[in-house]
């Protein structure tokens, strides 16, 4: 099992940053890939990035890159997603989500049954 727990929504202007916060507890993580997906109003829950927890290597949606980057730190088994040059079309619930590394191709990771545990979410809103 493992619990994860997201923190670091809120309310930013449009050009704005945020840091979101992923604790992981429950298991050992190595053979884990990590996640953030989001969901805005009215709309199905998407993959925004994920990064593999040994290694480390990130893999991000088109809508997101460049602007977003995930990062982990092991010791304190954390996930982070800094967001940077945020637009409000970037409003969402934003999930963390931690599955088994299946593959070493982890574009092909991008879907919700491929993770088993998920976070509470925590709400993002990006006012114009």
């Amino acid at each position: 099992q493992v619990q994860l727990v997201e923190s670091g929504g809120g309310l930013v202007q449009a050009g704005g940053s945020l840091r979101l916060s992923c604790a992981a507890s429950g298991r050992t993580f190595n053979n884990l890939i990590m996640a953030w997906f989001r969901q805005a109003p009215g709309k199905e829950r998407e993959f925004a990035a994920a990064i593999t927890w040994n290694l480390g290597r990130t893999y991000y949606a088109d809508s997101v890159k460049g602007r977003f980057t995930i990062s982990r730190d092991n010791a304190k088994n954390t996930v982070y997603l800094q967001m940077n040059s945020l637009k409000p079309e970037d409003t969402a619930i934003y999930y963390c989500a931690a599955g088994l590394l299946r593959t070493w191709d982890i574009a092909t990771m991008t879907t919700l049954r491929q993770y088993d545990y998920w976070g509470q979410g925590t709400q993002v809103t990006v006012s114009s």
